[in-house]
């Protein structure tokens, strides 16, 4: 049994993630479907403090005007299951309040719950001194989620079974997006069961997730860092979903191509749009132009950053 060290409180930040492929394989008979994805981690970013606590608790902010209200402060938050998870597995007997500042968009098609359970873990395994070190708490976020681990490790991957099984993609150039997050959240099994519908309207079926050429495609633009190749390469099957449940999309969609952008696609299962730029003179331009129509929700980001990690520990006086 472990007892806490002498901290006062650790901070961590986890990132957010845009997918830059994302193939949708049949539905499965456990009712998932099969995933091909590249992941891109992006400077949009959760931070979460751990203070030493007798019991567990969780409290939630805004950062950059995100919306908090529809945050689950129960057993929901995966920030909260993380800890307590890392807690029952390694046999930690004191507990820990969370402070979580969410900058990314909620329920946006960019992870900002898993990157939450990054951080907090991360934070939580500095504050109590269990040293797991990346693979075992790699485990561990992959029991809570199958977006958790790439907020773990962060940069760019490529993602297999749930989205959990990685491999990492070498790339040394930065990529610059300009991301439009829409008025309201989107559900993910909903866009999955309009997939799924769609498909069967359509009788088009799922593309086989381990055919590979998108994949060539994204990983040779990666590769060379050359974002028109990788404007060029963007591709998401969700993305006729997303648009079906939420039409406003294909709008900010085609505003953004009228801008400029090199490229867009809905991130993920959405409803965040993310537009790619040239540059990040580019960027600021494009959402600049962007705004006048679209409000402050508009910002920019620069992908790939580091995965979840500790930016502050701060000792017991």
């Amino acid at each position: 049994m472990l007892s806490a060290p002498a901290q006062a409180a650790v901070t961590a930040r986890a990132p957010a993630k845009v997918n830059l492929l994302l193939e949708v394989g049949p539905l499965r008979e456990d009712g998932y479907h099969d995933l091909l994805t590249v992941f891109q981690a992006l400077d949009l970013a959760e931070d979460v403090t751990a203070h030493p606590a007798e019991g567990f608790s969780v409290e939630v902010e805004g950062a950059q005007g995100v919306d908090v209200a529809g945050v689950p402060l129960d057993g929901r938050n995966l920030a909260l299951r993380a800890a307590l998870l890392l807690a029952e597995r390694t046999g930690v007997r004191t507990g820990a309040h969370l402070r979580v500042r969410k900058g990314v968009p909620v329920a946006g098609g960019m992870a900002g719950g898993s990157a939450d359970a990054a951080a907090a873990l991360v934070a939580c395994d500095a504050l109590w001194g269990t040293h797991l070190g990346l693979p075992a708490l790699g485990e561990l976020a992959a029991e809570l989620g199958a977006d958790v681990p790439f907020c773990l490790h962060g940069r760019t991957a490529v993602g297999t079974g749930r989205g959990d099984r990685l491999v990492p993609v070498l790339t040394t150039a930065a990529f610059h997006w300009v991301l439009v997050p829409a008025g309201g959240g989107l559900s993910t099994p909903a866009v999955f069961a309009e997939c799924d519908r769609l498909r069967a309207a359509s009788g088009r079926p799922a593309p086989a997730a381990d055919a590979g050429e998108r994949l060539r495609a994204v990983e040779a633009a990666l590769r060379a860092g050359d974002p028109h190749l990788l404007g060029a390469a963007l591709a998401n099957d969700l993305q006729e979903a997303a648009c079906s449940l939420v039409p406003e999309l294909a709008g900010t969609l085609a505003a953004g191509a009228a801008a400029g952008a090199l490229a867009g696609l809905v991130s993920g299962s959405g409803p965040t749009v993310a537009l790619l730029a040239g540059s990040a003179p580019h960027a600021r331009r494009l959402a600049a132009a962007l705004r006048p129509a679209l409000g402050e929700r508009v910002r920019t980001a620069t992908g790939p950053v580091p995965g979840a990690r500790v930016l502050e520990a701060v000792r017991a006086g």
